[in-house]
């Protein structure tokens, strides 16, 4: 999602594959690792790549019937997580569901964990040479595989999810036709659910579940603080210094056993380290599972959730809210654009409808939880002051190391705001 991210965590020990085992791992991911439907997404809920075609397919992906256009799906994480992942895979199912003649294969847990031996722009290979004339790549670790992948097959439109490589006027603008970014503004909903927190806290401590350290989750952290340092002054009435706000980063979008933190552990400390309300910016739901059994035994704690609309029905009674994507309406331009032949690279940024922010075409949504109780008014009137021009990301500001971020009165630019070297200071946590 951003510029020069960290590259992914090293994988297990194993020698890199030769050609022969390489050809062997996607021979293995065509069998079996394929989702695949015509017309419509699998309805099943077994991972895709669990060794079966999901039973909405009907048959292995080999005997789906050909369709007048195809779609193939590389997914870094679970497709049905209940959180990033699941968020595109809903969304793109829903825009299938309305267009009969095309066919749709996925593959899930592409990453150096769950397939040490096998590259993004591998599967992109085997879903291209299966008749894919779109591949849509969901993670911003596919960065390279993407261009890689539109460079070799110019005839295939190929999307990544959250890059810059066609944003013209962005660091790191690389020219090629056939490949576009696409984004939800989610630093809006980030503003929202750091509102929903300072509302819901009892200590002041709020807690932020981070996943690795890179410019968009740099991003996405200073837009909660700032959502939540404005609501605790304007609606809580409280002096920023009484806020402790706390990241504490993973490694990776989820946890990968021997090679990043665990993530349960990680919220198990917020919990019990007297922070009553959790955020989360992994694509996995710790921060309410474990919220959950913290508030079983007795704990007084809250969360707010993150990627997919559906995360507060985890926990229901102690859900501040969820900021998520709503995939479908980009999904849905990008592929009729795809279709009929018109895609030529494009950058979109895509802001949320703040006058119907849960309508069906707000790219980015916020649904406030049953845990706000008497506060969803003041969270509902931050709202409002956002559709009206608020602006958090408005001097004055200084970066961790005391730097100015942005001078009195300063607004920052797109390029400020995606490309952010440091969390602001207020933040406790290392920007690195």
């Amino acid at each position: 999602m951003t510029p020069r991210p960290p590259k992914s965590p090293a994988a297990p020990a194993v020698p890199l594959p030769s050609a022969l085992a390489a050809a062997a791992a996607l021979s293995l991911l065509a069998a079996a690792g394929l989702g695949c439907s015509k017309g419509t997404a699998p309805s099943s809920d077994q991972p895709a790549a669990s060794g079966a075609a999901p039973s909405g397919t009907g048959a292995p992906a080999e005997a789906a019937p050909t369709a007048a256009y195809k779609i193939g799906m590389i997914l870094v994480g679970p497709y049905n997580d209940k959180g990033w992942n699941q968020a595109h895979y809903d969304g793109i199912r829903a825009v299938l569901s309305r267009m009969p003649d095309v066919n749709f294969e996925y593959v899930d847990k592409v990453n150096p964990a769950d397939r040490p031996n096998v590259k993004g722009s591998q599967v992109a290979d085997d879903l291209i040479s299966r008749g894919a004339k779109l591949v849509v790549y969901n993670s911003d670790d596919y960065k390279d595989d993407a261009l890689e992948t539109a460079r070799k097959h110019p005839e295939v439109t190929v999307i990544h999810v959250s890059g810059d490589y066609a944003w013209k006027d962005g660091k790191n603008h690389k020219p090629q036709p056939n490949l576009g970014n696409l984004m939800g503004r989610i630093e809006t909903a980030k503003h929202i659910s750091g509102c929903a927190a300072a509302l819901g806290t009892e200590t002041g401590k709020i807690g932020y579940l981070g996943p690795l350290v890179n410019d968009e989750t740099r991003r996405l952290v200073t837009s909660a603080y700032l959502g939540a340092r404005h609501c605790w002054e304007t609606y809580r009435k409280r002096k920023p210094e009484e806020l402790t706000f706390k990241v504490t980063w993973i490694g990776f979008w989820f946890n990968i056993p021997g090679v990043t933190l665990d993530a349960t552990k990680v919220a198990d400390d917020f919990y019990s380290g007297g922070f009553d309300v959790l955020l989360t910016g992994l694509d996995t739901p710790e921060a309410a599972i474990q919220a959950k059994k913290a508030a079983s035994a007795g704990k007084k704690v809250k969360y707010v959730h993150y990627d997919h609309k559906a995360g507060c029905d985890l926990a229901p009674d102690i859900c501040l809210g969820v900021a998520y994507y709503n995939w479908t309406p980009l999904y849905r331009e990008t592929i009729e654009k795809a279709r009929a032949g018109k895609y030529t690279s494009e950058f979109v940024w895509a802001a949320p409808d703040l006058k119907d922010l849960n309508g069906e075409a707000s790219v980015v949504g916020f649904l406030p939880g049953p845990a706000l109780g008497e506060q969803k008014a003041q969270l509902d009137t931050f709202i409002q002051a956002l559709a009206g021009g608020l602006d958090l990301f408005k001097g004055p500001l200084k970066y961790q190391d005391g730097a100015d971020f942005l001078k009195d009165g300063e607004s920052a630019t797109p390029q400020q705001i995606w490309y952010l070297p440091q969390l602001v200071q207020g933040i406790t946590g290392p920007s690195k």
